[in-house]
């Protein structure tokens, strides 16, 4: 079995539970009203849920963005078909907007 190590990480703080409550009033307890750094745990998404190695990281730093014909579009491309047998894919930045997409 192989292990990992967080190669990324960043502090964040946890209000006490007066100014816990006072951000939710002050939000309407409308969640999306919430500032960012007044929520510890972000059960509203799937954001920062997982950590990327030190490989991720590179390959980010590495990856062709061009906008057609990428050799990083090849890569996730190929992958994809071989996980889940899929034989064409569409991209999306997140999952609501690959959910919303209209054929």
């Amino acid at each position: 079995m192989r292990s990992y190590k967080a190669a990324m990480v960043e502090p964040i703080r946890l209000l006490d539970r007066e100014d816990r409550e006072a951000a939710l009033r002050d939000a309407g307890y409308n969640v999306f009203n919430l500032d960012s750094a007044d929520v510890f745990v972000d059960l509203l998404t799937d954001s920062g849920t997982g950590t990327m190695s030190t490989s991720q990281w590179a390959a980010l730093m590495g990856g062709d963005e061009a906008y057609a014909g990428s050799d990083s579009f090849r890569d996730l491309r190929d992958a994809v078909r071989e996980v889940m047998g899929f034989e064409h894919i569409v991209p999306a930045h997140q999952g609501r907007g690959a959910e919303n997409h209209r054929v």
